[in-house]
């Protein structure tokens, strides 16, 4: 697929690039790359390889910039992301995809983007933008969750809850990993090392910046709630378990002197005058019920029970 950057993204074929000029956008399989390289006369040091790469990232040739994308699925941030890669100099830019992701971006920037005053910097910054489009919305619908656990954090089992937590935390840092990236990503087309992009252009990639920047931001601010979350729990946990611990000592305190009873009893010497008593049982026994109901009333003073 290779496209003009007129106004908008207008199709055209490999020959008419060839015979034409102007900034153009091509999307092509490692096959077909493979194939036409030498025809786009990019100065080329670091070979852009979709099947190797961990990252998105930048890398200036000599008179190219070439890099890679790898972008999380925002449906399970957790899986395998969806990556590509790319090539450009001042004339346009390649990219070598694989999975039809870069695909998909390119035909929502075609069918929803009109540009007054189109280039290639314009392009790129829409592109990208179309990869953090609905970020945001992530975010917020992540913080609403959170406050939903908080809420029920003396409530629920914490079991679940915690799980979830670690499920967020975990989604949040690779949104995380892959901002810095992008910001990393956003500074180098910034720095214009080539000279591929008009100056006064170069305010889109300041523009990516600060937006990557605060969505970074905002991932550390969520991740930052979560450790609370976390610690909230924790401390809940923690006093369901001294309730509990409180309950045992109360029980083990209360049947401590029950105990000395049955064992001074359960002696059985034959001179013990209680055993040949008439009312020694019932005595002992009232003198249990009363060591209990005594040791309650004390337990409930305190506010132990």
């Amino acid at each position: 697929m290779y496209f003009w950057i007129r106004d908008t993204l207008q199709p055209c074929t490999r020959e008419e690039l060839k015979s034409a000029s102007g900034q153009y956008v091509a999307l092509l399989t490692t096959e077909e790359w493979r194939a036409q390289r030498e025809s786009f006369d990019m100065g080329i040091e670091l070979e852009p390889v979709a099947e190797a790469i961990f990252g998105t990232k930048a890398d200036v040739n000599y008179d190219s910039l070439t890099g890679t994308f790898c972008v999380p699925v925002r449906t399970d941030l957790a899986g395998e992301d969806m990556k590509f890669a790319f090539a450009l100099d001042e004339k346009g830019v390649v990219f070598i995809d694989d999975t039809g992701t870069a695909g998909q971006y390119i035909e929502a920037i075609r069918s929803t983007k009109r540009w007054r005053l189109p280039g290639l910097e314009r392009f790129l910054y829409d592109f990208i933008e179309q990869i953090i489009h609905d970020d945001l919305s992530i975010m917020e619908n992540f913080e609403r969750e959170l406050d939903a656990i908080e809420e029920s954090a003396d409530q629920d089992d914490a079991g679940p809850a915690l799980d979830r937590i670690n499920d967020i935390r975990g989604d949040i840092r690779e949104l995380r990993i892959h901002y810095e990236q992008l910001l990393d990503f956003s500074q180098e087309l910034e720095e214009n090392e080539n000279h591929f992009f008009k100056t006064e252009n170069l305010r889109y990639f300041r523009l990516l910046s600060n937006r990557v920047s605060h969505l970074r931001d905002v991932c550390s601010s969520l991740r930052d709630y979560t450790a609370q979350i976390r610690d909230l729990y924790a401390s809940h946990l923690d006093i369901r378990q001294n309730r509990v611990m409180t309950i045992l000592t109360v029980v083990t305190t209360i049947f401590m002197p029950l105990t000395l009873i049955t064992g001074w009893y359960g002696m059985n010497f034959h001179n013990m005058p209680e055993l040949s008593t008439r009312w020694g049982y019932p005595a002992v026994l009232v003198i249990s019920v009363i060591i209990v109901v005594i040791s309650l009333w004390y337990f409930k003073r305190k506010k132990w029970l």
